[in-house]
């Protein structure tokens, strides 16, 4: 038998192998999203405290409150961008995963299920941005603006037989 004879069934096996990606469930996607969210306030929450015993004035002047107490609008929109920068410096980090990922066993993947790039992780962190992009990921499948437009998916890695590179 011909080695070259081999490595062509071999590859021929793998040619064959059927792909199935199972979007995870809405469910999963809103753990995702509280999980993330505590992580990220936690983190926020250390970052503050070393800014404060550095510079408590400074300190003062990030989390200044109006006069009902809440975050401004400015404070809001602050708060997003830093969002969207730590889910894009995790989804980079762990190829497609977050730490809400990690526990409920999702991951971000393209399209056609190969892993996300360091630019698929850029954009979907800059589309977490948009205001109101936590409600686009009401519905049953859950299909939110930052996978619509990147054309990325959150899967169910148990469900899914995907290319894992």
């Amino acid at each position: 038998m011909d080695l070259h004879e081999n490595r062509t069934e071999v590859d021929d096996l793998f040619d064959d192998m059927q792909y199935r990606l199972v979007q995870a469930s809405m469910g999963k996607r809103f753990l995702n999203y509280i999980i993330d969210a505590l992580v990220f306030a936690i983190l926020l929450f250390i970052v503050l405290i070393i800014l404060a015993s550095a510079d408590p004035k400074a300190l003062e002047a990030i989390v200044k409150k109006n006069e009902t107490g809440d975050f401004t609008l400015i404070e809001q929109l602050l708060i997003q961008v830093i969002y969207g920068t730590y889910m894009f410096i995790m989804e980079a980090l762990f190829k497609g995963k977050t730490v809400g990922k990690m526990i409920t066993g999702t991951r971000a993947v393209k399209q056609d299920g190969s892993p996300i790039v360091l630019r698929d992780a850029q954009l979907r962190g800059l589309c977490r941005m948009v205001p109101f992009n936590a409600f686009s990921a009401l519905g049953n499948p859950s299909y939110p603006w930052h996978d619509r437009w990147t054309k990325t998916y959150v899967i169910d890695e148990k469900l899914s037989r995907y290319p894992r590179t």
